[in-house]
């Protein structure tokens, strides 16, 4: 598939007159009439990758940030939550997860949470952009730790392609992707879905990054609706994270067979809890209880 070539937005840093400060500020076409800011101490990285703009700076009180496409990403101060939901909704669902794919994902966060899991033997990342992993070992190595695990297995490709070529390989598939701007429009398209189901096996699961029931219901209900009668069981969780557009990320959860993913089959062990700093057996629960309008949107004016 050929993308067209990466914009510039070194417009969403400037620096104000009145103090001299610097900032970043976030404006997309997914979040028309809002903002988020965030003031820069330094800029540690800012260039043009194959497929996207890649920027990362340390910021006044957020830590290290990573956007991509003027998109913030992630932010040291609460990644944690996100990556934390992402990897650990599906794997403590599934009873025995052995054999993990993770697409997209390159800053290896959701890595670094798949391997808090000792009964996984495999964990198999495709991720299309080379530099996100370059850049997030050299700059974030808080969450690209998680490539530091023997289990990994890296392939810098398209990870559809690889799912059409590993048919029934996968216990659990994660989509850790950017919003459905550019490379990752694609990600977010039922043909993508089919793909992931084709590459699990039987009981697996699916966790698919699922945008904002503030903002995006719209996007998030037809695709919802389209994948339904592929998979047994269709679910939507969500998380806060306030370096997100309105505070919020939600989750689409979906299962090859068995009774859905609302209630954990297993639990962390007590010396991984103690680590964990967002995810336990109640959020993961609680993740699946929509306020009225967003369950509404999404499943059927019904409930």
């Amino acid at each position: 598939m050929d993308f067209p070539p990466p914009k510039d937005y070194s417009h969403l840093i400037f620096e104000t007159k009145e103090d001299n400060t610097k900032w970043f500020h976030e404006r997309g076409p997914l979040w028309q009439g809002q903002a988020f800011s965030l003031q820069i101490k330094e800029v540690l990285y800012h260039q043009k990758s194959l497929f996207q703009d890649v920027l990362v700076f340390d910021s006044e009180h957020h830590g290290k940030v990573l956007v991509l496409d003027g998109v913030i990403q992630c932010t040291e101060r609460d990644e944690f939550s996100y990556q934390e939901m992402m990897a650990h909704i599906p794997l403590y669902a599934h009873p025995n997860p052995k054999k993990v794919l993770v697409i997209g994902g390159g800053d290896g966060g959701v890595l670094r949470e798949i391997a808090r899991h000792p009964g996984v033997e495999e964990i198999v990342i495709c991720e299309l952009d080379k530099d996100v992993i370059d850049v997030s070992k050299q700059y974030l190595p808080f969450m690209a730790k998680g490539f530091d695990d023997p289990r990994v297995k890296v392939n810098v490709m398209d990870g559809a392609k690889f799912m059409e070529e590993n048919q029934s390989s996968f216990d659990v598939i994660i989509t850790d992707s950017s919003d459905p701007v550019g490379p990752a429009c694609v990600l977010f398209e039922t043909p993508f879905y089919k793909a992931m189901h084709g590459s699990l096996r039987e009981g697996g699961i699916i966790c698919t990054q699922g945008e904002c029931v503030w903002l995006h219901v719209d996007l998030i209900q037809p695709l919802v609706k389209a994948i339904t009668p592929l998979f047994t069981t269709v679910e939507y969780a969500y998380c806060t994270i306030p370096s997100y557009p309105s505070g919020q990320i939600g989750f689409i959860i979906a299962s090859k067979g068995g009774k859905g993913c609302k209630v954990p089959t297993r639990t962390p062990e007590a010396s991984v809890q103690k680590e964990l700093r967002y995810y336990t057996p109640d959020i993961h629960q609680a993740s699946f209880v929509l306020p009225a309008f967003a369950e509404r949107a999404i499943f059927g004016s019904d409930r």
